[in-house]
């Protein structure tokens, strides 16, 4: 079993910026930070919503994506505020983080 733990980081997308199509209204993204460009890192987008993925929502997008939490792994939550040279106005937006190991075989 590959043993190497990674951060999947969990966030409400305001307008799509970032994604790979733009999308209208704000979307969830949970995606998990490696090695590499950011372009490539792993990523599953829900459709477009403010209500937050559940638990479980979230572990499926996980496995999608090939790996699952790291052992006794819980989501934690930050606040942190949009950049200023967004186009909308700045806000606080709330980031949740997870530690993740990639599954066997995982297509990640």
């Amino acid at each position: 079993m590959n043993k190497q733990i990674f951060r999947a980081q969990l966030s409400l997308r305001c307008c799509g910026a970032g994604l790979p199509e733009v999308t209208v209204g704000s979307c969830w993204q949970v995606y998990v930070a490696r090695t590499g460009l950011v372009c490539e890192w792993p990523a599953f987008t829900w459709p477009a919503s403010a209500e937050i993925p559940t638990i479980a929502e979230r572990s499926a997008a996980l496995a999608d994506l090939g790996f699952a939490l790291a052992e006794d792994a819980e989501w934690e939550w930050m606040e942190i505020t949009s950049p200023e040279y967004h186009r909308h106005p700045v806000r606080v937006l709330f980031l949740g983080s997870v530690k993740v190991r990639q599954l066997d075989g995982g297509a990640a």
